[in-house]
């Protein structure tokens, strides 16, 4: 399974096997993990914030009470994937048991809906405590994962059951918790992106403002959700995911091809691009004078989405609609209309007056399908909209 991109969350407990988690953080790195260390402050005492920040190159959070603004805690646990808590110390376990929630990290265990995998690491008599193996049961039932400890030499010379769990017995505990939130694993998913760019001579060409942030955005959380997906790109100027199947074009004609190419193995098509309508008739192959530009015979692109859709089988296609009038009802009639004259399931209807969403982070729009249902989305971010249009489409692809 693919883990490229997913976004993990590393609790640290405050036990002296902290220092093992150094090398966990660099493996699941490898993996191509993004991570964020929440270290508890008993667990400072073991290893620095310095260290944990030099190591995942990210800022690393030890307080509720910092950017309280951000709400961290509901913030952080949003945005995880999952979270591992490695070690969990028999405190920490018995405070999530208890449902306490005293600092960062058990606010956001309380908080997070994602798969939490717990790994303990504690001496021989403190395992075995009935309290802890109390505890331990107890966040089973809550459907935890649990990583048993290891046997072998701890702390004070003893030896016994206790030991921090092999790294890579960690990691498959981590791929399993993961591949629960694989809901599109097996679908074949095919996403346009960016603007297209139709040449007038090799120097201008006719295009738009669109970065491609929404549709990488989209290929992101599919392949993050099991999906295989193709990403087909025009002229945006985002690195390619890895796990993600990227064809770059420029033209409109080019992006009909690619799509064309791999439209009847897919599952769902989202057309996130933005794809001129017109074209110049005649492309000059070389720089035309400023004095003999006068004027451009224009002709129109085929309306990409709707041929694909006249060969709609199982498909589910989703659309974009970026408008700019004054009335948002208007916007919203308009883009009614695309969806049935097109045959979309669901379109995702935008104001850009004046460049707005164009290359920013968030967005605001409203998602229609053809039940006549609507979703409203103001100020979310680019990657939220993927997974709201995702799910939406999965229920639908059943």
């Amino acid at each position: 399974m693919f883990l490229g991109g997913r976004e993990i969350v590393l609790g640290v407990g405050g036990g002296i096997s902290a220092y093992k988690s150094c090398e966990l953080l660099r493996r699941m790195q490898n993996l191509g993990l993004l991570v964020t260390v929440i270290p508890t402050r008993a667990s400072l005492n073991f290893v620095g914030t310095a260290t944990w920040e030099a190591l995942s190159g990210r800022e690393v959070p030890t307080d509720l009470w910092n950017q309280v603004h951000q709400v961290p805690h509901v913030s952080i646990a949003k945005k995880a994937d999952a979270i591992v808590i490695a070690p969990a110390t028999a405190d920490l376990i018995a405070k999530v048991a208890a449902g306490l929630a005293d600092d960062l990290l058990t606010n956001l265990l309380l908080a997070t809906t994602s798969p939490v995998v717990f790994v303990p690491a504690m001496h021989t008599e403190m395992w075995l405590n009935p309290a802890t193996q109390a505890n331990v049961a107890t966040l089973r039932t809550r459907g935890y994962a649990i990583v048993e400890p290891g046997t072998g030499k701890l702390t004070s010379g003893d030896v016994g059951v206790g030991r921090y769990p092999e790294v890579e017995e960690i990691l498959q505990r981590l791929r399993d918790a993961l591949s629960l939130n694989s809901d599109l694993s097996g679908r074949k998913v095919l996403i346009s992106a960016g603007g297209t760019r139709e040449a007038i001579d090799p120097v201008r060409y006719i295009g738009n403002h669109s970065s491609g942030k929404q549709g990488y955005a989209l290929a992101l959380a599919a392949v993050k959700r099991g999906a295989d997906v193709t990403l087909v790109a025009a002229n945006s100027a985002l690195p390619d995911i890895e796990g993600v199947n990227t064809i770059h074009v420029s033209s409109a004609a080019e992006m009909l091809a690619a799509l064309d190419a791999s439209f009847d193995e897919a599952d769902l098509l989202v057309m996130a691009a933005a794809i001129a309508d017109v074209r110049p008739a005649v492309t000059s192959a070389k720089k035309i004078g400023k004095a003999q530009l006068h004027s451009i015979e224009l002709l129109p692109n085929p309306d990409i989405t709707q041929l694909l859709t006249l060969r709609k089988k199982k498909q589910v296609i989703i659309g974009f609609a970026a408008q700019t009038e004054e009335s948002f009802t208007d916007a919203l009639e308009i883009a009614r209309r695309k969806l049935e004259e097109k045959g979309l399931d669901l379109i995702y209807c935008n104001d850009v007056s004046e460049g707005a969403i164009f290359g920013a982070e968030q967005t605001t729009g409203t998602i229609l399908d053809r039940t006549g249902s609507q979703i409203h989305l103001s100020n979310v971010e680019k990657m939220t909209l993927a997974n709201n249009l995702l799910d939406l489409a999965l229920d639908k692809l059943g």
